[in-house]
């Protein structure tokens, strides 16, 4: 077989996986439609551009994409390496300068000796070699079709995701600004918070129920991530469902009175420099007139300047389990491959952590060795397993969480708190993976 690997997208997914690749003696043919084609959410033609938020979730260790990160760290991960070294402020959570870390990676693939980059789109499997599709939530019409015809039949084939905007730091009104994280948690102050009283909480939930929409194509449904809802559609649940939700006042005190307030809008740095700032859990589909209407009810943005707005996208995904086999190669199509949200993991971590995944298989097909994921009862393995291995009648993208974790694969927790159990989990997942991992001997 020949060894040559292509991967179609540059996003997470397919970046992390040329790099391991590469890294390992693959030639490796990137295919990146950008900048030829372009999408509904991407602006430049860099690799691993970020789309949505900046942030690659807790950095917490004790947290489960803290454990996603331990694992994809030990295995050499570019994205983790470059999150590094283009970190802003974001308290407990690994925030990142979206330029400075889309330029970190394509910088490292383009100048990779094993690595050729091609502009252009791909809708279909390569002959010659491993074709990895990588094609993330954005996948172009083109491939959807070969999707369709080789997997699902066209059956459920898509969802929407949502984008927050992002605010000029300068435009904010000091004044109705305070800096701290929930509980004082994280190493460093980062998140401005925007609070509002209970009228004021009031007026914003009454605009923002009556605001214009941007309606759904006629030929297609909506089908909400349930993490990644607009915010128009939580407070559909109820007046105080946003206060329960992404405007949740808790851990929080406002210097001006002394006291919690009625709801708050975080916002987190978007740069190193904190000249932008992005509206934590603010994901909508309202028009962007509306957006900037009912935004600037919230006291702290009645002058706010917005660098982006808020915006809808489809997001593809197949369903893993039943169209993938365990080495997340496409069942009748040996040889084809897929990685990142286009399996249903949801988040940035996620995708990159399914790149991994994938490459590591591809490369045991390569040199002939035996298929061996890592276990279940590890981050990596629970989050492969809710993708070849969950129902597939009841299949949704899903991002990491101690949810996908059988607490019967892990000795001695069963009867402890959620604190304690949790600790228990990360230090066994911890070891079970170095266990794994260690017995991996590429050439």
């Amino acid at each position: 077989m020949s060894s040559k690997v292509h991967i179609i997208g540059a996003g997470l997914a397919g970046s992390e996986a040329a790099y391991f690749l590469a890294e390992h003696g693959v030639e490796v043919h990137l295919h990146e439609m950008r900048p030829k084609k372009s999408t509904e959410a991407h602006h430049t033609e860099k690799c691993a551009e970020l789309v949505c938020s900046n942030s690659f979730k807790s950095k917490s260790p004790t947290s489960a994409p803290g454990m996603l990160k331990s694992e994809m760290s030990q295995i050499g991960s570019l994205i983790l390496r470059s999150a590094g070294v283009s970190s802003v402020p974001a308290g407990e959570a690994l925030g990142v300068d979206r330029e400075i870390f889309s330029d970190t990676v394509s910088r490292a693939l383009r100048t990779h000796p094993n690595i050729q980059i091609f502009n252009e789109e791909i809708t279909e499997p390569f002959r010659d070699g491993i074709t990895l599709f990588a094609t993330g939530p954005l996948t172009s019409d083109g491939l959807v079709q070969w999707l369709t015809r080789a997997t699902t039949g066209g059956a459920d084939l898509y969802f929407y995701d949502a984008i927050a905007p992002i605010i000029d730091a300068s435009t904010l009104d000091p004044d109705c600004v305070f800096l701290a994280n929930r509980y004082d948690k994280g190493e460093e102050q980062a998140y401005l918070n925007c609070p509002l009283n209970e009228v004021e909480y009031n007026a914003f939930i009454d605009a923002l129920s009556s605001a214009e929409k941007v309606p759904p194509k006629n030929f297609e449904k909506e089908k909400f991530f349930q993490g990644c809802q607009p915010i128009e559609a939580i407070a559909a649940g109820g007046r105080d469902s946003l206060r329960f939700g992404p405007m949740k006042p808790v851990g929080l005190t406002d210097p001006r009175t002394q006291s919690r307030p009625w709801a708050v809008v975080q916002l987190r740095p978007e740069n190193q420099a904190r000249t932008a700032y992005n509206m934590v859990g603010f994901q909508t589909k309202l028009k962007y007139g509306e957006q900037s209407r009912v935004f600037k009810l919230i006291p702290a943005l009645k002058n706010a300047e917005f660098l982006r707005l808020g915006s809808i996208h489809r997001n593809t995904y197949v369903c893993g389990p039943k169209i993938l086999r365990p080495d997340l190669s496409i069942k009748g199509h040996p040889r084809v491959y897929l990685a990142g949200q286009l399996t249903g993991v949801e988040g940035y971590l996620e995708s990159a952590a399914c790149g991994l995944l994938a490459a590591i298989f591809i490369l045991q097909r390569i040199q002939k060795q035996p298929h061996s994921a890592p276990p279940a009862n590890t981050a990596l393995g629970a989050l492969l397993k809710h993708v070849v291995g969950g129902d597939p009648k009841h299949y949704q993208p899903s991002n990491t969480h101690f949810g996908l974790f059988d607490p019967l694969l892990f000795s001695d927790i069963i009867g402890l708190k959620k604190d304690a159990s949790r600790e228990a989990m990360v230090q066994q997942a911890s070891q079970n993976f170095a266990n794994w991992w260690k017995k991996r001997k590429f050439v």
